[in-house]
């Protein structure tokens, strides 16, 4: 630690965004660099604190507690602080692949258990570790390194978002021969098609994805493995697999009007839009939300990125349903540090609809009772209902209508943006793979190994829905549990 009284000098400072009203003018990326001399100030706030729980990567309460791939983040913000940028991105690189994803897209539990955080705004962590990468590429410090020998080993990696592409970089790092299949036209997965372009640029994807390349990794997009390509040929033509497809099967929403037209998932307007930008024009299913009123049932980042998107758009209007009450503006009694802070926050596409239409979109301890349709089969209205959460006869909590609070809302456009249930079941069971009781595949955790000889699997595939941190561990500890199986012994990290 270079500055001991750091922390207690400087305060917390993030990096200006464009404005609202201007950035709903683009697709582009929305955060504006912070000065170099400003995140030397910032990386002396931390702390020494002896026991850095920014780094931990347990879970708590259900949720991340600090770093989930273990980031040395004490050592790399004191590097930045004493100028020694080359260092600091060497030692972000031994634990994290692609911090150029994480430093964007990551909600940084790293940042919620600073023991800083304790008392005081917690370290600008998230910002430092983006700053330290994008310095090293614009350094030339980031190159392609091949690895001196190859095994001989051949192995495949069905899907490439974060899971996938970490399970690749580390697999082909060992020497072997890494085929990565991706079935959509562009790879990336989540990172190309899930997350909208203001929040991550598909440049910063490709730039990742031609370093793999230059390293060695082979890519075939258009392929999807137990379809086009079919799960005999992958046993058959590879020493060993890694299934990364994601959990990618939507929770939809059983209520009637569901079939009429207007009403989608979430990942399907999110795709679509963003192939429609990188296409220069209109793909097949594109959905507009211009000049629509919007309904987005769900919060989380993916009802967050529809809200923005339909911004983006010039919807007419925008609601977002949220069935859980609004958080606390400060962590609850029941919510303690180092656990992961349960707090009210206005995410960039809440901000941008609150300085459009003047208030936050979210309605809170509400949930949706049927949609109402013209004499076309459209959706044009949705009747929504009041909740309160009462404790059952087993004592959980669950939801129960408000008599007499029903209204109905303009729709023309409904996003169901209500999180995931799993893995598709297409490849699992041409591969015969058995899966756990929350329907992903069976591994254990640091093992990974499928019920299927030599096939592994990493990330939502195998946790269920999770942050794109977690999916670069597993894809990490699925490559060197791949490493071992192939050759007796692993060096990998």
């Amino acid at each position: 630690m270079g500055k001991p009284t750091g922390f207690k000098e400087i305060p917390r400072e993030i990096p200006e965004d464009n404005a609202p009203l201007e950035r709903l003018k683009n697709w582009n990326e929305f955060h504006r660099p912070m000065p170099e001399a400003k995140l030397q100030e910032q990386g002396a706030r931390c702390m020494d604190c002896g026991i850095p729980f920014c780094h931990d990567g347990r879970l708590l309460a259900g949720m991340a507690s600090g770093c989930p791939i273990n980031n040395l983040i004490p050592e790399w913000n004191d590097l930045v602080y004493r100028g020694l940028w080359r260092e600091a991105l060497g030692r972000l690189h031994k634990t994290n692949n692609f911090p150029e994803f994480t430093g964007r897209v990551c909600p940084a539990p790293c940042e919620g258990s600073c023991v800083l955080g304790i008392n005081a705004p917690p370290v600008t962590i998230k910002n430092i570790e983006c700053s330290i990468i994008e310095k090293g590429f614009d350094e030339g410090w980031v190159t392609p390194e091949s690895p001196p020998v190859r095994t001989g080993k051949k192995v495949a990696v069905v899907g490439s978002g974060p899971a996938g592409l970490s399970a690749a970089a580390q697999l082909n790092k060992a020497g072997h021969s890494v085929t990565v299949f991706e079935r959509a036209d562009r790879l990336g997965g989540l990172l190309m098609y899930g997350i909208p372009n203001p929040k991550l640029d598909k440049k910063v994807v490709e730039r990742r994805v031609g370093l793999l390349t230059q390293e060695g990794v082979k890519f075939i997009t258009n392929t999807e493995v137990g379809k086009n390509y079919s799960a005999e040929k992958l046993l058959k033509e590879f020493d060993a697999a890694v299934l990364c497809g994601g959990a990618t099967k939507p929770r939809d929403l059983a209520i009637p009007g569901r079939e009429l037209q207007g009403v989608h998932f979430a990942m399907e307007f999110l795709h679509h839009n963003t192939k429609s930008i990188l296409d220069g024009r209109p793909s097949e299913k594109f959905v507009s939300a211009k000049d629509k009123h919007v309904i987005v049932i769900g919060g989380g980042d993916t009802g967050t990125d529809c809200v923005a998107t339909s911004m983006r758009h010039g919807c007419r209007s925008m609601v977002q349903l949220e069935i859980l009450p609004k958080p606390p503006v400060d962590r609850a009694p029941d919510n303690p540090w180092p656990q992961w802070p349960k707090v009210y926050k206005l995410d960039y596409g809440q901000e941008e609809a609150a300085a459009v239409f003047g208030a936050d979109p979210r309605w809170y301890l509400v949930t949706a009772k049927r949609f109402v349709g013209d004499d076309k089969g459209r959706v044009k209205a949705i009747e929504i209902v009041t909740i309160e959460w009462q404790k059952d006869a087993q004592g959980r909590f669950t939801p129960k209508e408000v008599p007499g609070s029903e209204k109905t809302l303009p729709a023309d456009l409904v996003l169901l943006a209500m999180g995931f249930l799993g893995p598709e079941d297409t490849l699992l069971k041409g591969l015969g793979i058995e899966r756990d009781e929350r329907s992903n595949v069976k591994a254990e955790y640091g093992r990974y190994a499928t019920s299927a000889q030599g096939v592994f699997t990493a990330g939502d595939m195998r946790r269920g829905q999770s942050l794109v941190v977690w999916a670069i561990h597993e894809g990490r500890g699925a490559a060197r549990a791949v490493d071992e199986y192939l050759m007796g012994r692993s060096d990998l990290p």
